[in-house]
């Protein structure tokens, strides 16, 4: 019997089994076990989600008495000329740039530095996520005692050092934004730390001494070997770190609230403040759609550049 009339009847009895009702019962089985983890993100993502689409192309306002009526998209129109909120965007963009680049950056140098056998290692591993693992609320209050005008550290600092007074750094306008940076940058710089150690550490050593012994330094070896293998890794974290600071809320409300004089109001504030200060929910839902877009084309422009990575590798 040749092999190609073995493979003819093992298609039939491969099809039999697929739609028989053994097939059918291990598929709802399997549909039964996902349903536990696919019910939150159904109720608490997608559902939310959608909803607020839905508020956009309405006139919701706070008010249990008040009807809410559709009207199409005059809230995007309105946004269209909302020079306010483009602003905020513009801010936006400034603080998400503003941090995730420096916070690569300094994550990336801090990750070769706790790569290399040092003593007491483990230590400096472990005080490097401290700041990951304080809540944004802690984080802030903490910053506004150290740029406190009166008694913060960082002015008593500058006094001690007799380069002058000292100012108020978060209520200035030109100074609240960057203050609001480094605050960013120090919160943030953790996980990126840990996400690029990780990819370190899976590195092959003997791909480095293969390097060494060929006489290549050590920028050289950066470049031909440590980087093509935390490249994705590095692509990856600095995507999601850009989506992050993008729709950071709690810890520049805490720090500043938006000011001074809108300085520091970032979107998500803005969205923020029409929502529940001025009652303007369908207002604040159209704006977390223009939010959505933006994230949607980033995490788009992400992808194609993975795909196309993985093609030309």
């Amino acid at each position: 019997m040749t092999s190609t009339s073995l493979k003819g009847r093992s298609r039939p009895r491969r099809a039999q089994e697929k739609g028989s009702p053994g097939a059918a019962a291990r598929d709802r089985a399997a549909w039964f076990l996902v349903l536990p983890a696919l019910l939150p993100i159904l109720i608490l993502s997608v559902g939310p989600l959608l909803y607020g689409i839905a508020l956009a192309f309405t006139d919701a306002q706070s008010g249990r008495t008040r009807s809410t009526q559709w009207i199409g998209t005059l809230n995007f129109q309105d946004l269209l000329h909302d020079t306010l909120f483009w602003d905020s965007f513009r801010i936006g963009l400034i603080w998400a740039f503003g941090v995730t680049v420096p916070q690569f950056l300094l994550a990336l140098g801090l990750a070769l530095l706790l790569n290399q056998k040092l003593r007491m290692r483990w230590l400096a591993r472990a005080l490097a996520i401290i700041p990951w693992a304080m809540p944004e609320v802690v984080v802030g209050i903490m910053w506004r005692l150290v740029y406190n005008p009166d008694a913060g550290i960082l002015n008593e600092t500058i006094r001690d050092l007799g380069l002058g007074d000292g100012r108020d750094w978060l209520t200035g306008l030109a100074t609240a934004l960057p203050a609001v940076i480094l605050v960013g940058i120090w919160a943030g710089m953790p996980q990126t730390t840990v996400a690029l150690l990780a990819g370190l550490q899976n590195t092959p050593h003997e791909l480095h001494e293969a390097a060494a012994l060929d006489g290549a330094g050590a920028w050289r070896r950066f470049r031909t070997v440590t980087w093509p293998a935390i490249k994705p890794i590095a692509l990856a974290i600095t995507a999601l770190n850009f989506i992050w600071n993008f729709n950071s809320f709690a810890l520049v409300y805490v720090l500043t609230s938006g000011g001074p004089g809108g300085r520091t109001r970032l979107p998500m504030l803005f969205a923020y403040e029409e929502a529940f200060r001025y009652g303007q929910f369908g207002y604040a839902a159209a704006m977390g759609c223009v939010m959505v877009a933006v994230i949607s084309v980033i995490l788009a422009c992400y992808l194609v550049g993975r795909i196309k990575g993985g093609e030309e590798r």
